[in-house]
């Protein structure tokens, strides 16, 4: 397993629509998965897409009994998404705080839908059907936009709700001190 570079804000790699996976259940992919649950770990992130790291799939993995970055989170399953389809299941937006490994240091609260069903497939080609909500939902489409060229920040209705997360919340910044 290898922590691969995450790439940041403003490489044109971000901004490209990723293709579907074709093959499943390769010794490439799995490789790749691997790496991508490393470099997630060793960041500390929530989810992590494959165009994330330079490798346009339409691939992303998440999930965390606890995450450092988001301590009020409720833990989410370690998953490996392929080729995903969201649909929301009302029309209820929830504002919530996100971040990004691809924009770090940085906050911004984003409307997103409070509760979809995702499909795809998981490493083997098998498929995945799960209802969600709250920040289960949230870390899904927020890794899903990344495979549509979109970073949470395009997201933000009010840019004065955007700012470093040393200022935002400064309880979460390791060199603070109480």
């Amino acid at each position: 397993m290898t922590v691969r570079e995450i790439l940041k804000m403003g490489d044109p790699r971000l901004l490209r629509i990723a293709k579907p996976v074709a093959a499943f259940n390769t010794r490439e992919l799995e490789v790749l998965v691997a790496d991508m649950f490393e470099t997630m770990h060793a960041a500390e992130g929530a989810g992590l897409a494959a165009p994330q790291i330079g490798v346009d799939l339409a691939l992303v993995i998440f999930g965390f009994r606890q995450n450092a970055r988001y301590p009020d989170a409720d833990a989410v399953p370690e998953t490996v998404l392929i080729n995903p389809q969201i649909t929301p299941l009302d029309a209820a937006q929830d504002d919530g705080w996100e971040g990004c490994l691809s924009v770090p240091g940085l906050r911004g609260l984003v409307p997103r839908w409070g509760r979809i069903r995702y499909t795809g497939f998981d490493l083997h080609g098998k498929p995945i059907d799960r209802e969600v909500e709250g920040f289960h939902a949230r870390v899904v489409q927020h890794e899903c936009d990344h495979l549509i060229g979109t970073l949470y920040p395009m997201r933000i209705r009010d840019m004065r709700q955007f700012g470093y997360t040393s200022v935002l919340f400064p309880e979460l910044d390791p060199n603070h001190d109480d």
